[in-house]
């Protein structure tokens, strides 16, 4: 059931994005998302998309690796799409009761369900090609010019990393909990959604009681290497922006500005009455 979980999860690979800053991934993740936010017709999603596909193919990460991702917002996906097709003006293609499907509806369950997966996608090819620790300099490196105003730059990065390497441990976590619940006979599968949540307390239970304790074991492994965030530290690594990286932003500036006349260009369509 959690095994299928990728979210937080580093693919190994030496491609190009692989190999980029992470802050230039940080910047086009940020810059990717406002994109999907300022496109406001499904066909302009066509570029978008176009960009993410290629993105994937340069990464070398399996499609299917990434598809699978997506099963952790199928219940909002599915929300998405209910309640975007039956709230939509246009022609009305059926009808019953309160219910119509028309097709200004299905364009926008659409559009809002591509928007919501290149979402997922977008974001988590940041976190496929980009190592925790090496997302945590980049965070921290993001956020050092507010280090003037007492910002906790350090301290916010850490958390961040460490919940996105909790992610997977606790799914595999919860996925050997559920296993062994099935071997002594529990149904998880069967019955209303009352019983299968009541059925989910076996299951809850000990995965927050090892959630603690991995969070124990940590905080003590830290402090056995005298780890203390309130000094300044050094890297193994550190950051160097390459000539890949420059170009990388500057791509990542033209899709913008490219994203931001597609927008302009299909309201001036619209205003006219073309679209």
């Amino acid at each position: 059931m959690f095994r299928n979980i990728t979210l937080g999860q580093y693919y190994p690979g030496n491609s190009v994005l692989h190999r980029l800053d992470p802050r230039v991934k940080i910047f086009g993740a940020v810059v990717y998302v406002a994109v999907l936010f300022i496109i406001n017709n499904i066909w302009g999603l066509i570029f978008p998309v176009s960009v993410l596909a290629a993105a994937i193919i340069i990464s070398g990460i399996p499609l299917k690796y990434m598809l699978r991702g997506l099963r952790g917002i199928w219940v909002l996906l599915i929300f998405a799409v209910v309640f975007n097709i039956f709230s939509g003006a246009g022609n009305i293609l059926w009808q019953w009761w309160i219910f119509r499907l028309s097709d200004k509806g299905i364009l926008m369950a659409v559009f809002f369900s591509v928007r919501l997966i290149c979402t997922v996608l977008g974001t988590g090819l940041l976190t496929y090609t980009t190592t925790p620790v090496t997302l945590t300099n980049g965070l921290e490196k993001i956020f050092s010019f507010l280090k003037v105003l007492h910002f906790p730059a350090h301290e916010i990065a850490m958390m961040m990393s460490i919940a996105l390497r909790f992610i997977p441990i606790l799914a595999m976590e919860a996925d050997k909990i559920i296993n062994a619940q099935l071997a002594r006979g529990a149904d998880f599968e069967t019955g209303g959604v009352i019983k299968r949540l009541k059925g989910m307390t076996p299951v809850l239970i000990p995965l927050f009681v090892s959630a603690f304790k991995r969070a124990s074991d940590l905080a003590t492994a830290m402090e056995a290497r005298c780890y203390n965030s309130g000094i300044e530290r050094t890297k193994l690594h550190p950051l160097k922006y390459e000539a890949a990286d420059k170009a990388a932003y500057i791509i990542t500036a033209v899709f913008l500005i490219a994203a931001i006349f597609i927008r302009v260009m299909m309201d001036i369509y619209v205003v006219y009455g073309r679209i």
